[in-house]
């Protein structure tokens, strides 16, 4: 049986996982899945149609899978779903997704949330991820694999942030951010790549090298954004073995919703 202390409401029909624990006076709701070896600390809310995996951590005081913050949301069945090993720390608010977008809010794997952020309705967070505390985000917003939030910094509804980026402090984004670049400010401005982050996660000199140099095509060359990316591809089939990693910023560039910070 899994371990729920007996100060714990769990609604019947909720499915737990016999090695979960509840910690005291939380709350779960009857649509609410717990994979195996979670652990729900004390004063936590989990409702709606939310789906949680293995081997998570959920400090104190957090609400997760409650209605979306949208005055158009009319009680429809949408879904939380939250991968493995994420750590969740106190007074975190995820929020589930609505019928104008795809309907689900995601957190993916491995990642680290720091206290009070704020996942809004629809966004797809990807794996390896750091939001550090106060970080928010406005609903449809898309973050990718190995992406840092800085501490109160907050997003704008449907910008996307890309893969290895890195966003400081206190920045306020209204535009897309391309993988790999540190940005920060208000308004935002681009100050080159993560390539500390990049040497962390086992990049190679050259793959970061190569990285850099496409940095600089997008941002220091002068060139608009669509003679960027034509450049960006000659780069990618000139380096082939650094494809992957260029691809990347140019795959990016083909889908931005909002504009890049630039």
């Amino acid at each position: 049986m899994a371990k729920i202390h007996p100060t714990a409401i769990v609604e019947p029909g909720a499915a737990i996982h016999d090695s979960a624990e509840i910690g005291a006076y939380s709350i779960i709701g009857a649509n609410v899945v717990i994979g195996a070896r979670t652990r729900v600390g004390p004063h936590v809310v989990i409702d709606g149609n939310t789906s949680i995996g293995e081997d998570n951590v959920f400090y104190q005081f957090s609400s997760i899978g409650a209605p979306p913050q949208d005055k158009k949301y009319a009680g429809e069945p949408t879904r939380l779903e939250i991968g493995d090993r994420n750590t969740i720390r106190e007074f975190c608010t995820f929020n589930r997704g609505t019928v104008q977008d795809v309907g689900v809010t995601r957190l993916g794997n491995d990642n680290w949330i720091m206290a009070y952020v704020h996942l809004a309705h629809d966004c797809q967070i990807g794996n390896h991820t750091i939001f550090a505390n106060n970080a928010q985000l406005a609903g449809h917003v898309q973050v990718d694999d190995w992406a840092i939030m800085g501490g109160f910094s907050n997003v704008h509804q449907f910008c996307k942030i890309g893969a290895h980026a890195m966003v400081g402090m206190s920045t306020s984004l209204t535009q897309d951010v391309p993988p790999y670049v540190i940005l920060s400010g208000n308004p935002a401005q681009a100050h080159g790549i993560n390539s500390e982050g990049l040497k962390r996660r086992g990049f190679s000199r050259e793959a970061i090298t190569a990285i850099r140099h496409a940095y600089k095509v997008l941002y220091k060359s002068g060139l608009t954004l669509e003679e960027a990316k034509a450049a960006l591809q000659v780069q990618e089939q000139s380096e082939p073995e650094f494809a992957v990693e260029l691809k990347l910023i140019r795959d990016f560039l083909q889908n931005v919703s909002r504009g890049i910070v630039r």
